[in-house]
């Protein structure tokens, strides 16, 4: 088990996107994050406390968390001094990155000096079978994006929340390094070698009552030809009954990738529903989750009412708005 409270470590994040990790940790388990440390140059800031080791220490931290996802999932040589310095204080370090913990020896080497911990969140615990498409009962949902990074767990999350509190039967299912380390489980979906991803999904997402939701945590997109090996993973492995379509509207281009546009709703709409069908002839596209965190609250509501009358679905931010209209459908599926 990780410890907590945490010490969200931002490094050199360039921007708030390449914070994720701990921005979802900060606004979904806000009782576990007692402060940020980043390095000079940072360009992300979570509105917490910027903390020392040593005031994080007073206040109670256990565990650094390193809540940057930068791309290609790096340790930069730049965080070595903080961590190891770290890991002599007494913290544990926890990291959802490509590049593991326990693969740097000189972390190794101070974890084991100092009898402290190092968790790899990214690293797949069990031996996943291959799909085998077999219809599994109870129900699922599924987040699927315009692009990386645009709201899918914060919808998967919100949803969760929500049904649980109107009484419905749900669960959270974390497909990433954000989720795993906000909910304590998951699967690491992106480490599992490729011919056992489906599987892993259909082994998250197992038999349940014939009313209950599994929320699952979406990744990447279909459109994004860096991470669409994912998504496809989801979109067949957990056989979804319900699709909902994530978007954030400002964006010029994908995530990371200046020369692609990102693809209207409508096309994500379309592809996914077809590729969901292989594996559910059922499916259905429900509602539409618009992360508007860059729009003001009239242009928002402007945005959402246009995404209503365009596409004939709900559309909200779940986050800023609530996802009553969501649940709603899903309810009535």
């Amino acid at each position: 088990m990780i410890e907590t409270p945490y010490l969200l470590f931002l490094g050199d994040a360039p921007d708030m996107l390449a914070a994720k990790v701990a921005i979802g940790i900060r606004d979904w388990r806000p009782d576990h994050a007692v402060g940020q440390i980043s390095l000079p140059g940072c360009g992300a800031d979570l509105g917490l406390t910027e903390m020392t080791l040593a005031e994080a220490k007073e206040a109670g931290a256990k565990t650094l968390v390193i809540g940057v996802a930068n791309r290609g999932g790096i340790i930069s040589q730049a965080w070595k001094e903080v961590l190891i310095e770290a890991l002599g204080m007494g913290f544990d370090l926890a990291s959802g990155l490509h590049n593991l913990l326990r693969d740097e020896s000189d972390l190794v080497a101070a974890s084991q000096v100092n009898g402290r911990t190092l968790h790899d969140v990214r690293v797949p615990n069990v031996e996943y079978p291959i799909a085998n498409g077999k219809k599994r009962t109870g129900k699922r949902v599924l987040a699927v994006g315009t692009d990386c990074s645009v709201g899918k767990m914060y919808t998967a999350m919100a949803l969760d929340e929500a049904m649980r509190k109107k009484g419905m039967k749900s669960t959270f299912r974390a497909t990433g390094q954000t989720g795993i380390l906000i909910t304590g489980s998951g699967v690491p979906l992106d480490a599992v070698i490729a011919d056992f991803m489906a599987g892993a999904v259909e082994y998250l997402t197992p038999d349940n009552d014939a009313d209950h939701w599994d929320i699952i945590e979406g990744q990447g997109s279909l459109f994004h030809v860096s991470y669409s090996g994912v998504t496809m993973a989801l979109v067949h492995g957990g056989q979804p009954d319900a699709l909902i379509i994530c978007h954030e509207p400002t964006r010029t281009h994908m995530r990371g990738l200046p020369e692609y546009t990102p693809p209207t709703m409508e096309a994500v709409r379309d592809m996914a529903l077809t590729l969901a069908r292989v594996a559910n002839p059922a499916c259905q596209v429900v509602g539409v989750s618009v992360n508007t965190q860059h729009m003001s609250e009239d242009e928002a509501q402007a945005y959402l009412a246009k995404v209503e009358a365009d596409m004939g679905l709900p559309a909200t931010d779940p986050y800023r708005f609530g996802s009553d209209k969501l649940v709603e459908a899903l309810a009535n599926l």
